[in-house]
């Protein structure tokens, strides 16, 4: 496995948009260490081009013949190593040496064949879709791993996602071959596929975690066998006699939801992995009941959070650091210290880090200026895990192991063995 060569660029026509992304992969592919040959194109792109996804896609195919399989999505913001399109014409590619045997493209109108046995999936899913969560959990099942990451559609134009593999006939599918509206679509990887991945949340707990022990359909009655609503006004120090200021309050309040034997509020009072926040979606005083944008069940647990930009910063910094440590050696020499110090400051890749490409799906609540400014987020990640490749995009909702997520950031990375890695 070698580098995955990607590009990204903006520009208020696709077709130049989509020539300097060109230009950027076909420089790379010429690099050593770089793949020359990749069969596998990951393609993300703002909603500004998304009603041209069908030309821009051919497009593609056209300019890179050997790229045979095609998946991607379109989110309000797209993202590329240390820079981000969010709200603006977009896109970014970035082309996986994968081995054609270890990988899979899938689709509502490709399903998954059952002789494929995959370790793990980058999943794409339209949030229109009935019973979403139920298909990704079941998706999940179908991995060996269990473990799913993507993120939903995010588009004020169509939800459209790509899923074309080498496999599929394209006589069958008419012009707009690869071209999907609705359901799922990802990408399957063998157990040969080396990944690591990480949840990053984006919200900080206002209220100690209780459990519902009251629920019917998507609104909580009681938390710990108290009112729930009155546990939420209590935590947020706010009374309905008093409207304006508890509206203005619960609007800026979330709930999150751990299922149970998950790990929920850490001991630190930050959010655990396994959470999952909600919106709020509405108040019952006259039985005190709090409607949240999920079906909760009795014996789960629950802590009222809201948004916060310190705690965000530093789970970011946390599973970047996870994952960094995770792959450089226990144990180096004098001089690879050295040269790993340097590419910290130059922001340069390191084979001691063994990273291949990266993909980074993140909440479109917490792009643009919510990390302090334009790109902020991604310059983040690129402190932390160097000049690697990367592209991703900004969902309306975040998928990982088999659980919808939001709010959140999954910042997944492929893996080289250490001696592909040494060699480059």
């Amino acid at each position: 496995m070698k580098l995955f060569p990607f590009g990204h660029a903006t520009h208020p026509q696709w077709v130049m948009a989509a020539g300097l992304v060109l230009a950027q992969l076909r420089a790379q592919m010429s690099l050593p260490g770089h793949a020359d040959k990749p069969s596998l194109g990951l393609l993300y792109i703002t909603d500004h081009y998304a009603n041209e996804a069908a030309a821009l896609l051919q497009h593609l195919r056209e300019a890179l013949p050997m790229v045979t399989d095609w998946s991607g999505t379109v989110g309000v913001g797209v993202a590329a190593n240390n820079a981000e399109y969010f709200d603006e014409p977009g896109m970014a590619v970035m082309l996986c040496d994968v081995p054609p045997e270890q990988y899979r493209v899938f689709s509502g109108a490709a399903p998954l064949p059952a002789s494929f046995k995959a370790q793990s999936a980058l999943v794409h899913a339209d949030p229109q879709t009935p019973d979403l969560a139920e298909l990704i959990a079941e998706m999940a099942s179908r991995t060996r791993s269990g473990y799913l990451f993507g993120g939903l559609c995010a588009s004020r134009q169509q939800s459209v996602q790509f899923a074309l593999s080498s496999t599929q006939d394209a006589e069958q599918t008419g012009a707009k071959v690869g071209i999907l509206q609705g359901g799922l679509s990802g990408v399957a990887w063998s157990p040969e596929v080396q990944i690591l991945s990480r949840v990053t949340q984006g919200c900080q707990p206002i209220g100690i975690e209780r459990t519902v022990t009251s629920a019917q359909g998507n609104v909580i009655y009681e938390l710990d066998s108290q009112p729930a609503l009155k546990i939420l006004l209590d935590d947020l120090q706010v009374s309905l006699s008093q409207p304006q200021e508890a509206l203005e309050a619960v609007r800026a309040t979330l709930a999150g939801l751990t299922s149970a034997g998950q790990q929920g509020v850490g001991q630190t009072g930050s959010l655990g992995v396994d959470v999952r926040v909600r919106h709020l979606m509405g108040l019952d005083p006259a039985r005190q009941g709090v409607a949240i944008a999920e079906h909760p069940q009795a014996g789960e647990r629950l802590a009222f959070c809201q948004r916060n930009l310190q705690t965000a910063r530093a789970d970011l910094r946390r599973i970047c650091t996870e994952i960094r440590e995770e792959l450089e050696p226990e144990t180096i020499s004098l001089e690879m210290a050295h040269a790993l110090a340097a590419s910290d400051a130059q922001a340069a890749p390191h084979p001691a880090r063994r990273i291949a490409g990266a993909v980074y799906i993140s909440c479109s609540g917490r792009g643009g200026p919510h990390f302090g400014g334009p790109s902020a987020e991604m310059q983040w990640v690129r402190h932390a895990l160097g000049d690697v490749p990367l592209v991703g995009f900004f969902a309306a909702g975040e998928i990982a192991h088999k659980h919808l997520y939001g709010y959140t950031g999954v910042l997944t990375v492929f893996t080289m063995p250490s001696d592909a890695a040494s060699a480059l």
